[in-house]
């Protein structure tokens, strides 16, 4: 494992040997990786298919197609993101001019996730060339097919010295983060994240984690149900659930439960057919045991739709359960697969105290046409991100900043300016010039008495 010593310290070297300001290295690296995206999609697609039976739609537009938006939005925008910014110099110390310079990092370690191989690796990249650094590439060796087709790309688009990839699995994984990086950006569980930040701790290394949770969403009574169920279903049962930002369970009003349950099956027929298994746009779950974990949460619920389960085609049907108690295993965990419990509320503070009485989710969802509804969501949902009358489209928008909101989802966020910023440090510059006007020095007399202390709020 002595190699990753190696791979570490010619990365390192290599980005200090770069010009730091030098955008058009920047430039070239982010064409490079639009490129290799345009010029190699049936095998980004395939690799993608070959581990979770990704529909190439599907693939295109959550994957490719949002990471070819950053990537462009990037461009457009990394002149002024990299621009100093000047800040107000106080009067004593005129002459001079205050700024502050955004600087990379230096090497960072990017551990990409299994569920969206492709965009949770490439999306963070973006946002590290942007900003100048080095990165290591560590795809999940649980989507190999992808981590292999990353392998055999990215060197032969990318800088391969600033962007080596590394695959393998814990033993690999856990050598790496024995490194001294400048940064480590994990995306993953929950209990994943608290190993990565142990290691990172060693080094005092500054860590973004991109983690999860369990996702509410709210349909009010006054909500439009046809529109509500068609985002809905499309956010919880794209790559069979699998999303960081699906909708984890549904609190619908009691007196529209009946009829929103029903709009439910009839999206998700027209979706997915009535035998979603053999639907070409259905995806699979990542592993058997992936799959008895989801059986098992099933488990003594009212199956209100779907429920059927095919281990060895790693195939489980999109579920309606009804009828749920808060209490029960189902809510106990973030489901992470095409499980959607239903609950039944009547007063509407109920819900939002059991969403705060639960870790800060990563997203929070709700559909409604009543404003004050919506404005009581926005203000008392301490979440990564929320949607109004949506469903995780807010990743959409290449200036809303992608992150967690605490405990359970992780903390640090990018996409955007975002991802500029978390790969940067915000370097501040005092340039003075060489006259002395002489008012800070003692003995202290009366100019600094009336300019300089009268200036800072304080009595003469």
């Amino acid at each position: 494992m002595a190699a990753y010593t190696d791979l570490f310290n010619e990365t390192r070297k290599h980005q200090r040997s770069l010009d730091r300001a030098d955008l058009d290295w920047r430039r070239d690296q982010l064409r490079a990786l639009q490129r290799m995206i345009r010029e190699n999609q049936p095998a980004l697609l395939d690799a993608l298919h070959k581990d979770l039976r990704v529909a190439p739609q599907e693939g295109k537009l959550l994957q490719l197609g949002v990471i070819n938006a950053e990537i462009k939005h990037a461009l457009k925008h990394l002149d002024e993101w990299a621009a100093p910014e000047k800040v107000r110099t106080p009067l004593h110390l005129q002459p001079a001019k205050s700024s502050v310079a955004q600087e990379p990092l230096g090497t960072v370690l990017i551990m990409g996730a299994w569920n969206y191989p492709l965009l949770l690796t490439l999306s963070p990249l973006v946002g590290a060339i942007a900003a100048g650094n080095a990165a290591v590439i560590k795809p999940s060796e649980m989507a190999p097919a992808t981590a292999q087709v990353l392998a055999d790309l990215l060197p032969r688009y990318l800088d391969p010295k600033a962007f080596p990839v590394v695959q393998g699995g814990v033993p690999e994984t856990t050598e790496l983060l024995k490194e001294r990086f400048d940064l480590v950006f994990f995306t993953g569980s929950a209990n994943v994240g608290k190993i990565v930040m142990r290691a990172a701790a060693e080094h005092l290394t500054p860590v973004v984690l991109e983690l999860g949770g369990q996702s509410p969403c709210i349909v009010d009574k006054s909500a439009d149900l046809k529109t509500a169920a068609l985002r809905i279903v499309f956010a919880k049962f794209a790559n069979a659930g699998q999303t960081c930002v699906a909708p984890n369970h549904i609190f619908v009003h009691k007196e529209v439960a009946t009829e929103f349950t029903k709009v439910l099956k009839e999206t998700l027929e027209k979706f997915y057919g009535s035998d979603p298994q053999k639907s070409p746009d259905f995806a699979r779950i990542v592993s058997r045991k992936h799959v008895e974990r989801l059986k098992g949460l099933m488990d003594g619920q009212t199956i209100a739709h779907g429920g059927q389960v095919d281990a060895d085609d790693l195939y489980v049907a999109p579920t309606i359960l009804t009828g749920v108690d808060p209490k029960s295993p189902v809510m106990q965990e973030e489901i992470f697969g095409p499980v959607l419990p239903i609950m039944e509320f009547e007063n509407i503070d109920d819900v939002f105290n059991d969403i705060a009485s639960r870790p800060h989710p990563l997203a929070a969802y709700v559909f409604a046409t009543d404003k004050d509804v919506i404005e009581r969501a926005k203000k008392e949902i301490s979440a990564g991100g929320i949607c109004a009358n949506n469903a995780m489209m807010h990743l959409a928008v290449d200036d809303l900043p992608f992150g967690g909101g605490g405990e359970g989802s992780g903390f640090g966020a990018y996409h955007g300016r975002a991802g500029f910023d978390v790969f940067s440090r915000r370097k501040s510059i005092l340039q003075s010039a060489n006259v002395e006007p002489g008012l800070h020095y003692p003995p202290y007399g009366r100019k600094i008495r009336e300019l300089i202390l009268k200036g800072l709020g304080l009595t003469p």
